[in-house]
């Protein structure tokens, strides 16, 4: 059943929300994510084959866990949208946001009437109607978050645009796709990727949408605190656990005793 977006009120409250992509698609994993004491996870459906009873088992496990399971989309997709909010998902992540048009399409399908026009449906989410459906309808537009992610160019050009669609709360930079997008493929430390990232940070002073900061290094994190940036989505669980998987064997191989 919806509860209070416990990652969303971090940030109302202004305190820091860090968050993992997850790459593992299983609930284990998820609730590992959630009792090592992340805030937020986003359920990555963009480029992993993560089936529709799958990642309902995975944001069950989200909640078992207290972590805000978020997923992403693999688009601009009403069907994907609205399956993932249906299967209990308190917010969507929606890659490749190019324009203002593209932006309120996203709260269109995102959110119910009047903000939009998300298909209605009961089930888990209403606790099988133990929550009365207009004040689900209500509680819903209020707790689901709409996180937006600016990947290119386009999107870079048009992010004030963007940002000015109401409904929106965070946006997050694709720092490898805008690499790529502005001619330097492979390489998102690249001076004209943190300088188009900044600009997108520095775009939401002043507005209700919050810069969600992808730090890449120590040093990325710090200079984001500093900013003021108030959501963090601190890396890959794949990433993580591959890097600690070969640093452990490598410290067994050399020194047997450490193990």
């Amino acid at each position: 059943m919806l509860t209070n977006n416990r990652t969303r009120q971090l940030i109302t409250d202004g305190l820091p929300a860090f968050g993992l992509l997850n790459a593992v698609p299983t609930p284990w994993m998820i609730e590992m994510i959630g009792h090592a004491g992340y805030d937020f996870v986003i359920l990555d459906t963009e480029h992993m084959s993560t089936n529709p009873e799958s990642l309902e088992h995975m944001i069950r496990a989200a909640e078992c866990a207290s972590v805000t399971p978020l997923v992403r989309v693999p688009g601009i997709d009403r069907a994907a949208i609205t399956r993932a909010l249906d299967s209990g998902a308190q917010g969507i992540v929606v890659p490749r946001v190019r324009n203002a048009a593209e932006a309120q399409e996203v709260v269109q399908m995102a959110r119910y009437a009047p903000a939009g026009q998300r298909g209605i449906t009961g089930g888990r989410t209403t606790g099988f109607g133990t929550l009365p459906l207009k004040e689900y309808l209500r509680q819903a537009n209020q707790e689901v978050l709409i996180v937006l992610m600016i990947e290119d160019q386009d999107g870079i050009e048009n992010r004030e645009a963007i940002l000015d669609v109401a409904g929106v709360d965070w946006v997050l930079p694709g720092a490898v796709d805008l690499s790529q997008s502005l001619g330097w493929p492979g390489d998102p430390f690249h001076s004209s990727v943190n300088h188009a990232i900044a600009e997108l940070a520095a775009s939401c002073r002043g507005r209700p949408v919050e810069f969600c900061a992808l730090p890449r290094s120590p040093g990325q994190l710090t200079e984001w605190r500093e900013w003021g940036a108030k959501a963090f989505l601190l890396g890959e669980d794949r990433s993580l656990l591959f890097k600690y998987l070969k640093s452990h064997l490598a410290t067994c191989r050399t020194e047997p005793s450490s193990y």
